[in-house]
């Protein structure tokens, strides 16, 4: 009866022990895999902060090229001018939106002329006015991805710091299994000293070896 109480702590605290061992097997995968996205998802918003301006301004002037050829109506109506006359144009355009048919009929219709004038300074502070808009726009969703970064950063680090503190428990009921698994074997021991003083004979265990080694030679 006592050898099976025995057998079945030690069954027990056999058992425990392998059960922490699983948990700080898991609270490290955790860790490690939480480490690694809170890496990745840093290294994203870099790139993206890095990238962002060249890459956000080199199709903004895309685009007000195309916009620019597209809402242009006087390219196909105007024929070309073959008259001797002043080569300076009406209104100075900027080279990504100049256009040289348009400013030929400009500037030899004095009727189009002012008309055309208002609606290139109107097409050119609304075409401002939409980049702008979009810079701020732009900078605005940075703005959040960035803090939405920093956010999940911080949130990935308290489940880390979670891990390192559980990982810090388990440890601590490991050691303090161990220590009773020690004095449980003291104690098993002490007990079968006196059992053996008293003409107590290990039966069970003489039985048990046999058995083994007559398995062993099969």
């Amino acid at each position: 009866m006592e050898n099976d109480l025995i057998s079945a702590v030690r069954l027990q605290l056999f058992h425990f022990n392998e059960q922490i061992e699983r948990e700080r097997k898991n609270s490290f995968m955790m860790q490690r895999w939480g480490v690694k996205v809170a890496l990745g998802l840093m290294a994203m918003c870099l790139a993206g902060y890095i990238l962002g301006p060249p890459l956000y301004w080199h199709l903004i002037e895309g685009f007000a090229a195309a916009v620019t050829r597209s809402s242009s109506p006087y390219s196909s109506s105007c024929p070309p001018c073959n008259c001797d006359c002043d080569s300076h144009p009406l209104l100075s355009i900027p080279r990504g939106l100049s256009n040289a048919s348009f400013t030929e009929c400009a500037k030899h219709d004095p009727e189009v002329g002012e008309d055309t004038e208002k609606n290139l300074e109107e097409l050119l502070s609304e075409e401002l006015k939409l980049r702008g808009i979009e810079g701020v726009e732009n900078q605005r969703r940075a703005d959040t991805a960035l803090l939405e970064a920093k956010k999940l950063t911080s949130q990935y680090m308290k489940e880390a710091d979670k891990c390192n503190s559980g990982m810090e428990t388990c440890e601590a009921a490991r050691e303090k299994a161990d220590a009773a698994l020690v004095a449980q074997k003291r104690l098993s021991a002490t007990w079968e000293t006196r059992a053996h003083e008293m003409g107590w004979k290990d039966t069970f265990g003489k039985s048990h070896s046999q058995s083994q080694g007559g398995l062993d030679t099969m």
